[in-house]
């Protein structure tokens, strides 16, 4: 660990619900995903300081990709479908250090 920071990786996931028609990460079981990839980082004795830290966070204006999370220091957006998506994000990019091209969410995707 650099003291640059606190964790080697810090994973937010947008669990915004909006009002009204518009999307929201929320109506794509972003809150099932999020308890999922905190539980699994746990039983992977990833969590902690020096290790990962899940958080869930509000809008992360990126709602056309939706659902999304973020991992940082790298700043990697992602999207994902499914808890087969979520562990492959943990294996590959907090595990082995590999972004996960084929979830990595597009630049120019907004809100």
């Amino acid at each position: 660990m650099t003291s640059a920071s606190y964790f080697k990786h810090h994973v937010f996931f947008c669990l915004n619900q909006r009002e009204g028609p518009r999307e929201s990460c929320a109506n794509h079981q972003a809150q099932d995903a999020f308890k999922h990839c905190k539980a699994k980082v746990k039983e992977n004795n990833l969590s902690g300081a020096g290790v990962v830290r899940i958080n869930q966070a509000g809008c992360l204006d990126r709602c056309a990709g939706g659902p999304v999370l973020v991992v940082y220091p790298e700043a990697v957006w992602y999207t994902y479908v499914d808890h087969s998506d979520i562990d492959e994000i943990i294996e590959s990019h907090l595990i082995k250090g590999q972004v996960v091209e084929r979830l990595r969410l597009p630049d120019d995707v907004g809100h």
